[in-house]
């Protein structure tokens, strides 16, 4: 399967084959779902929290006598029915973390990946090394790409300093080593530039172990 090679100002150089055990295959939508939903939830921190009328200050005392008053019996000015009081059944901290195997977050990525392939969505770059710290030196390369505006994830080996602090002004530009990625950052960017390095990290991490 083989696709263009472009340098940083969006030239191209020659071509790049890329692994057909990655990017081609057949990609199931539930089981991306699935994926997802796994990463969104472990992103999840859990940490809404209310309090329940043991917990709010005050109504130590009766707020008016049981009888002869002519308002309705009350024990305390805590009681969720009055305006301050305490919550029943709101949000209390606590865990939304799924699990999910080694061997399914790695069919989800390569499912992600033969995904972004098939639209048309998989970018190869010879390098990021830009020699200056300058936004308008990725400039050319987004005009070229037609790529503003879009959330673009830029897929590397090891951090390029330089380039990493030119992206940072670009609007919906992220970055992430080949070690890290995953099914949901793959899914979340409308393009993704590799690396020619970073994507043979991404196919030394990803290769069966019988083929290694």
């Amino acid at each position: 399967m083989e696709t263009k090679l472009l340098n940083l100002t969006g030239k191209e150089v020659g071509k790049y084959e890329l692994p057909e055990f990655l990017f081609n295959v057949k990609p199931d939508p539930y089981f991306l779902h699935e994926a997802v939903k796994y990463y969104l939830a472990n992103k999840h921190r859990g940490t809404a929290s209310t309090k329940t009328r043991g917990e709010i200050s005050g109504g130590g005392r009766k707020p008016w006598k049981q009888k002869g008053t002519g308002r309705a019996r009350s024990g305390s000015n805590r009681s969720p029915v009055w305006r301050k009081g305490g919550i029943v059944f709101g949000p209390r901290p606590h865990s939304y973390r799924q699990d999910m195997s080694g061997i399914k977050r790695r069919a989800a990525l390569i499912d992600a990946l033969s995904a972004k392939q098939a639209a048309g969505d998989v970018l190869m770059l010879e390098n990021f090394d830009l020699k200056d710290v300058k936004t308008k030196s990725l400039g050319e390369l987004y005009k070229t790409l037609g790529l503003d505006g879009k959330r673009v994830l830029f897929v590397m080996d090891k951090p390029e300093k330089n380039f990493l602090k030119a992206s940072r002004n670009i609007p919906r530009a992220g970055w992430s080593l080949a070690a890290n990625l995953n099914a949901y950052e793959v899914l979340h960017h409308g393009r993704l530039l590799f690396t020619v390095s970073g994507m043979t990290a991404l196919v030394n991490n990803l290769s069966p172990k019988e083929a290694k």
